[in-house]
């Protein structure tokens, strides 16, 4: 019987299929191969995408800004006249949102003047008044392009003069 089961054992591993077997495992080793080199490449160029992607969003935009003619108003009298003189920079998105501005700029102008020639110099002597003022101004102006316009061309109001006599 123990020649019977190596018998048994040499027959099932006969010539014509111990040579199958290499092959078919060779074939799996090659598809596994084949799929790993897929992966790890489609995986390089998903993260070259995303890092360069990551690069180009992060890459700052030189800022815009746009200049406006010096502003001379009567501000509201407490005691005796005082006035204001102050001269502004807006800061802009890019360079379209400066084209807009400087197309609009006598409404803009205009906006301003009211808006200043409203204060009194008691409310807008003080750094958070002048912060209120700049908040209030860059409102004022953005309103020139829509009532609440998701992209106003105007981000910030900078004050490069402020005198009150």
């Amino acid at each position: 019987m123990a020649s019977k089961t190596n018998g048994e054992t040499q027959a099932s591993r006969n010539p014509g299929e111990s040579g199958v077997e290499p092959k078919a495992r060779r074939g799996r080793a090659m598809l596994m191969m084949v799929s790993v080199v897929l992966l790890l490449g489609a995986g390089g160029a998903a993260a070259t995408w995303y890092f360069n992607r990551g690069q180009d969003a992060a890459a700052p935009q030189p800022p815009v800004f746009v200049s406006m003619e010096t502003f001379t108003v009567n501000l509201q009298s407490e005691y005796n006249d005082q006035h204001l003189q102050t001269s502004l920079t807006l800061k802009v998105g890019d360079a379209a949102a400066a084209e807009q501005v400087k197309l609009h700029m006598p409404e803009l102008r205009n906006r301003v003047l009211l808006l200043l020639s409203g204060k009194a110099a008691a409310q807008i002597a003080t750094t958070e008044g002048k912060e209120k003022l700049a908040s209030e101004l860059a409102l004022a102006v953005n309103r020139t392009f829509g009532e609440a316009h998701p992209g106003w061309p105007v981000e910030r109001v900078l004050f490069t003069s402020f005198v009150i006599q």
